[in-house]
C-alpha cells in the first residue's frame, strides 16, 4: 500500500546486493503532489546510484541497463500500469485501456524480458486488491489490471515481500 514502507525496503536490498545500482523511476510529476512525492524519493536516493526516468518503455529500459554486475532498482510498477493505461485510453478512447494494443505489448514485453535479464532486479508494486471494489470503470479496471501485473510478475520472482506499515512479510 502507499507508504507502507515498500520502496526503502526495495532500496535497503539494492544497497546491500554489493551491486552497481541502476535506479528506474517511472513516476511522472504532473502536478505539485506528484512532485513533493518524487523529490521525497529523490532527497533519501544513493547519490552514487545511475538514475533512468522511463514512464512507458519498462522492458527496453530493463533490457538497455541490467547486467551481471547491476542491480536494477524499479520504483514502480504501479505508476507504470497507470501510465500506460492513461496513454492507451489518451491513444485509443474508443477502446478499455487495457484492450489497446499499445498496453498489451508493454505488459507483455515486461513479462517476456524479466526472466531473460541478468544481474538482480528488484520491482516495486503496490497491493491495490485488497480495499473496497472501486466506483468508477477506470479504478476498477486499474485495480483489476494491477492485481493481474503482480500476479504475472510474482510468478517469475525468486523472492516476493509484501511490506505493511513498515514490516515485510515473506509470501515466497
Amino acid at each position: 500500500g502507499s507508504r507502507s514502507g515498500k520502496s526503502l525496503l526495495a532500496e535497503r536490498r539494492a544497497a546491500e546486493s554489493g551491486l552497481r545500482v541502476v535506479y528506474v523511476a517511472t513516476a511522472q510529476a504532473l502536478d505539485d503532489e506528484m512532485a513533493s512525492r518524487i523529490a521525497h524519493h529523490q532527497a533519501r536516493r544513493r547519490s552514487d546510484w545511475v538514475l533512468v526516468e522511463e514512464a512507458l518503455d519498462l522492458a527496453g529500459v530493463l533490457r538497455r541497463n541490467a547486467a551481471a554486475d547491476a542491480c536494477v532498482l524499479v520504483d514502480c510498477l504501479t505508476l507504470w500500469l497507470s501510465n500506460l493505461l492513461l496513454a492507451a485510453a489518451d491513444e485509443r478512447p474508443e477502446l478499455p485501456a487495457a484492450a489497446s494494443p499499445r498496453f498489451e505489448d508493454a505488459v507483455r514485453a515486461l513479462v517476456e524480458v524479466l526472466p531473460q535479464l541478468p544481474g538482480q532486479i528488484v520491482l516495486v508494486s503496490n497491493e491495490v486488491g485488497s480495499g473496497i471494489v472501486p466506483v468508477a470503470a477506470l479504478a476498477r479496471r486499474f485495480a483489476d489490471e494491477q492485481g493481474r501485473l503482480n500476479q504475472r510478475v510474482a510468478a517469475l520472482c525468486e523472492r516476493v515481500t509484501l511490506v505493511v506499515a513498515g514490516l515485510p512479510l515473506a509470501l515466497k
